[in-house]
């Protein structure tokens, strides 16, 4: 029976590789450079837009960051509203909230600014607002949406998601604890605004998790089987400039070029996943989430390296070519090289503050993580080798301290 479901998993992703032909996969037109946030403006001007909805959250609001987009906005004559309520992992609510703030003031765009959060939680408002008969847990899964988004204009805070360039949404359900994933090329943002000023305030914790959330995208995309030339070059340059950059942004939050790096690598990790998506960190890491609220990025961080082990032979070869081109390791066998790759995560992580296990998973929620785990990768996630419950659980115990 076991063997027939991973024939079925592996007809599935190949079928849903040969799919992904059929959609447009040209990239989101692009503001690049320190400032660049306050040309956003003239940008919605020139599409016709007199009103939009801006979604992120007070704690953005209390750092004063939006002030330069507020008086910009006010400059060229665009009207907003402003919706910060956004929880760390938006819930169902947060989009129903922003939604009908949108409908309420007849608002003809939305701005999404923020990290991961408040991206999602605009994604997903936006879609209910052309999608008004489903609900954020009919959208769940893969291209259920039925209409395209308003105008939706990104601006990331954080140098992790990638979500500027993404097809993906993630809304926290509080009734069930569980995460809807939702994935759709409508979602995907047109227009994405890289602002490396923006970053600079980001405290050192943030600054790294969010930093390897990135790494996750580009490795998880590069070693799964539905890469195409395009999404293995941006997960290439992807590994290179976060280990170039990460700790120096850690270390220095002011040095604007490295902040520049980041966002840059985060943009191109965005354009991998989002065509040759991720893997069994991210169905373990929501579930980590919907359960005990950890942050995204922290648990990227933290579950990344035991997954890569997990997949053992599987993924040596494309960790010895990250290896490689990360500068890691040039030199010794594919096995000698993917090792050194895992165990350069593991010190880029120590040396970045991160821990190596959580002390939040509790014994009798295990079947509940591996079940719920499980369900959202297979058979959507093309990985180097398939995880039965027995491997799911093995790999949850060896993150419990």
């Amino acid at each position: 029976m076991w063997q027939l479901k991973k024939a079925y998993y592996r007809a599935f992703q190949k079928i849903m590789k040969i799919a992904m032909y059929a959609f447009d996969w040209s990239e989101p037109e692009l503001l690049e450079g320190p400032g660049a946030i306050v040309r956003l403006p003239a940008l919605i001007k020139s599409k016709g837009l007199k009103r939009v909805l801006i979604v992120t959250d007070k704690g953005l609001m209390s750092l004063h960051i939006l002030d330069s987009l507020f008086a910009a906005l006010e400059k060229d004559g665009v009207e907003y509203v402003v919706y910060d309520g956004t929880q760390p992992n938006p819930t169902i609510d947060n989009i129903e909230d922003a939604r009908q703030l949108y409908l309420d003031n007849n608002c003809e765009g939305v701005i999404a600014f923020g990290g991961g959060s408040p991206m999602d939680c605009a994604k997903a408002a936006a879609a209910r607002v052309t999608n008004p008969k489903l609900s954020v847990r009919q959208m769940r899964g893969v291209i259920k949406l039925h209409h395209k988004l308003p105008p939706l204009f990104a601006v990331p805070t954080t140098a992790g998601t990638g979500s500027e360039t993404t097809l993906a949404a993630v809304v926290s359900d509080p009734e069930t604890h569980e995460k809807n994933a939702i994935n759709d090329p409508r979602l995907r943002p047109k227009y994405a605004v890289l602002d490396p000023e923006l970053t600079v305030g980001l405290p050192p914790h943030i600054t790294s998790t969010t930093g390897m959330d990135a790494m996750t995208h580009a490795v998880e995309a590069y070693i799964g089987k539905s890469n195409v030339r395009s999404t293995e070059m941006y997960a290439e340059k992807a590994v290179r400039m976060i280990f170039a950059n990460v700790e120096k942004v850690y270390n220095d939050g002011k040095d604007i070029e490295a902040r520049n790096n980041m966002l840059k690598a985060s943009y191109y990790a965005g354009m991998a996943f989002t065509r040759a998506y991720v893997g069994y960190v991210h169905a373990i890491g929501h579930n980590l989430g919907g359960l005990y609220h950890v942050p995204h990025g922290l648990a990227m961080a933290v579950i990344l390296p035991y997954v890569l082990e997990f997949y053992g032979e599987s993924a040596y070869k494309r960790l010895a070519k990250l290896a490689v081109i990360s500068g890691v390791k040039t030199e010794g066998t594919e096995a000698e090289k993917a090792v050194a790759f895992i165990e350069a995560l593991k010190t880029l992580n120590s040396n970045m503050g991160i821990p190596d296990k959580f002390d939040c998973i509790k014994e009798e929620d295990i079947p509940t993580l591996v079940k719920r785990a499980l369900k959202e990768a297979n058979p959507l996630y093309p990985v180097p080798k398939i995880m039965d419950e027995a491997d799911c659980e093995a790999v949850i115990r060896r993150l419990m301290k």
